[in-house]
């Protein structure tokens, strides 16, 4: 589809921000929810009405929860069960039915987490019922986020849709914050992704140095893909006076893998905190309840990802490395001298490369020769060696890019080196052609 690719996102920049900005006031709202409607639609439109459909039942769910406060547990019931089915069809009917294919709408996932989180929301009295069908729909179908989140909340997002800070300021920002995203994904995540692509199925010619240098391309490219199109998203809406939430906060210089995922997809995480975790009882009663609700929301961050079982195994992984965090490790970390202050961290980003390792494997026969291939002795072959050469210096700029720097430089220069890249970025998109973002199969 069209809207998959960077190209189309980028040719379809121009005719969002000039209709949002030289409309007048009450018509940019009705011309953000329409040329939101026909991105998400244009390669294939019949996935609009289901959109429509989510946006519709949210929509009359809330207005009934305040018309009838007596029964809002049971609409918000109906509605939340309404939305996970239609999720549960799309996601995993094809895994589950022999021979039956149901092709899965982008940005599902993302979509009906932000309904039902309004839903709740409505349903706790944190935030009124939208009289405006025009307004939460619009909430729901923001194109710059609409396909890979963030996901965002109608609290946050729903005053900002009805008065727009349209600023010189907030053009120049978003125009940064854009240009670094779109730098990250043609220039970092899509070169990595080309060694992953080369090295991923052939763990037993790769050696253990080769099959390592592997996951850590992959890494690279889930990150710098995923944060790029946020960076991306976050930018657009700045441009059009709506500041989207972060999403990322440098996950790779985590101490632990509770602060990965305090870094990592936050709005993800925070989403199955409030609306899955807390709800549960959190951790407000007792250690071995703790555990349970922690297996419980990992498995369904695992299966929100897809109906494959790795997803399944890649979210129990997790959770079983933060209960071990929560009950011992965490300690230990606290314990370290100075001198060996660096090792939660190596221990992290070691973590995450074997559950890296998990998640890029549907297939767990393809998965188990991988890891085994991780800590086996074998030594590389001349492909994986050259590769892991030649793509050293790739390596070391995603790994520089990783970090939080702090460097004062005048405006002017960075702006002059946002230009560069930008330039360099185009000329990708000449020679790359098609672009789809990974986070667009969840």
């Amino acid at each position: 589809m069209l809207f998959s690719s960077v190209s189309f996102l980028f040719m379809y920049l121009p005719l969002a921000l000039v209709g949002n900005t030289l409309l007048p006031g009450k018509l940019r709202l009705p011309f953000l929810f329409l040329i939101s409607l026909v991105f998400y639609g244009w390669g294939e439109p019949s996935i609009v009405l289901l959109m429509v459909l989510s946006v519709l039942l949210s929509h009359l769910a809330a207005l009934g929860m305040e018309k009838w406060p007596g029964r809002k547990k049971a609409i918000l019931l109906v509605s939340v069960a309404v939305q996970l089915m239609m999720l549960g069809w799309f996601k995993y009917a094809s895994a589950v039915i022999p021979g039956l294919r149901v092709a899965l709408p982008a940005g599902i996932s993302f979509y009906t987490f932000q309904a039902i989180g309004y839903n709740v929301d409505v349903y706790r009295g944190d935030v009124p019922a939208d009289r405006s069908f025009l307004r939460f729909g619009t909430f729901i179908s923001f194109f710059p986020q609409l396909i890979a989140g963030p996901i965002e909340r109608y609290g946050d997002i729903a005053p900002q849709l009805s008065a727009p800070k349209i600023t010189w300021d907030n053009m120049a920002e978003g125009t940064r914050v854009f240009s670094i995203g779109l730098s990250k994904k043609l220039l970092l995540a899509n070169a990595a992704g080309q060694m992953w692509e080369a090295l991923k199925t052939s763990p037993a010619s790769n050696g253990t140095l080769g099959n390592w240098a592997a996951i850590l391309a992959f890494a690279f490219q889930i990150y710098f893909d995923f944060s790029g199109y946020s960076d991306m998203a976050r930018g657009l809406g700045l441009m059009m006076g709506v500041r989207l939430r972060e999403n990322f906060n440098y996950p790779y210089t985590a101490n632990s893998v509770t602060d990965f995922w305090r870094r990592w997809h936050m709005s993800l995480s925070t989403w199955f905190r409030d609306y899955v975790y807390i709800p549960l009882g959190g951790n407000r009663k007792g250690l071995p309840r703790q555990i349970l609700n922690i297996l419980i929301v990992w498995g369904l961050t695992g299966l929100w990802h897809g109906a494959s079982w790795n997803f399944v195994v890649w979210g129990l992984y997790y959770a079983l490395l933060l209960i071990l965090d929560k009950v011992a490790l965490l300690k230990l970390y606290r314990q370290l001298p100075k001198a060996l202050a660096f090792l939660p961290h190596v221990a992290a980003l070691f973590f995450m490369l074997v559950g890296w390792a998990i998640f890029a494997f549907t297939d767990f026969t393809q998965m188990a020769d991988f890891l085994k291939g991780l800590f086996s002795s074998s030594p590389a072959d001349g492909m994986a060696l050259a590769y892991a050469r030649d793509y050293t210096p790739l390596f070391i700029v995603c790994a520089l890019a990783s970090l939080p720097w702090k460097i004062k430089l005048p405006m002017l220069v960075k702006d002059l080196a946002l230009c560069g890249l930008f330039v360099l970025c185009v000329a990708a998109l000449v020679s790359q052609g098609f672009n789809p973002f990974l986070y667009f199969r969840f």
